[in-house]
């Protein structure tokens, strides 16, 4: 199976290295529009595979599409990162014409690709892809709640001092500071509702520190993050390569389901080889479908902002 990675930045060189440390796939091909980042960090995980012992045929391309013909999955991180101060939504401007560009170039190579969006505004981003492309809904698929969820499982690890593996936690909604919604009442540790073991006051803690997780470490840093948002893009490849059937909340179209429709939003999806396969429904209480309405709304005011950049959606 060959993976193609749009976009050598950060993000990009931290999924394409996940998915070569893993062996997921045979072929890894790392893609961007400057000059020799792709191939010289190509070339940089090559020799970090003679000390690693794995055996992944790794290429880098500048702007070479035809170097990425033939791929199953395809990976877009492309345009700006966040700065601190800057929402996601601020990046649409200049990032969806990246976006609907790096999907048409690469649907000439790879006509039956399954596009997992990592570009942010994610939400956004992974709408345009679908409606500017054409292509099935099922292979559209959008990072966002795998990536919270890892969040929210990680906050909850730290407040019940437990391994993040004893736990069962999910994100749906927008992949916003405001619009995802962290489901506490589902969370579990080895089977046990977390409920059980913490209480309301730091489980409302750890839904908002899973929230404003992204903006916490672009404030840290200085740009957004890229060791989790390139695990969890690697972690959804592998999903669908060794067509794993896992269950993982991710950003897809919706047409009725959780009574939504012409938009791309984080719920439950089995990942296999097909793309998402099916959509699980968590029957929402009354309060946590307001909350995944409300989230809605937020994203369809951004999916309104295509219409103006001329971009045929």
């Amino acid at each position: 199976m060959k993976v193609t990675v749009v976009g050598a930045g950060a993000v990009g060189a931290t999924c394409a290295d996940n998915i070569a440390r893993r062996e997921i796939a045979h072929e890894v091909v790392l893609l961007d529009i400057k000059d020799g980042i792709s191939e010289g960090k190509s070339l940089d995980m090559l020799q970090a595979s003679t000390l690693l012992d794995c055996d992944v045929k790794i290429t880098g391309s500048t702007n070479d599409y035809e170097k990425t013909a033939g791929s199953k999955v395809v990976v877009i991180t492309s345009g700006i990162p966040r700065k601190p101060g800057m929402t996601r939504e601020d990046l649409i401007g200049i990032n969806a014409g990246i976006v609907k560009g790096v999907t048409e170039n690469i649907l000439r190579y790879s006509p039956d690709a399954i596009f997992i969006i990592i570009s942010n505004p994610m939400d956004t981003m992974t709408y345009l892809a679908l409606k500017s492309s054409g292509i099935p809904k099922n292979r559209i698929i959008g990072l966002g709640g795998a990536l919270d969820s890892a969040r929210f499982k990680t906050y909850l690890s730290l407040a019940l001092e437990c391994s993040p593996n004893d736990l069962q936690a999910s994100v749906i909604g927008g992949h916003g500071d405001t619009t995802m919604i962290p489901l506490t009442r589902l969370a579990t540790k080895a089977g046990v509702p977390v409920s059980q073991f913490l209480d309301e006051d730091t489980l409302k803690k750890v839904a908002a520190d899973t929230m404003v997780g992204g903006a916490t470490l672009t404030g840290l840093i200085g740009t957004s993050a890229w060791y989790a948002p390139g695990a969890a893009g690697a972690y959804m490849v592998e999903a669908i390569l060794r067509d794993q059937k896992r269950v993982i909340p991710c950003c897809v179209l919706l047409e009725g389901e959780y009574g939504q429709s012409d938009i791309c939003l984080g719920v439950p999806v089995v990942l296999g080889i097909n793309g998402w396969e099916e959509i699980i429904d968590y029957k929402l209480t009354d309060e946590e479908q307001a909350a995944f309405n409300k989230s809605a709304d937020a994203v369809r005011n951004m999916n309104g902002v295509l219409s103006t950049l001329n971009l045929g959606v």
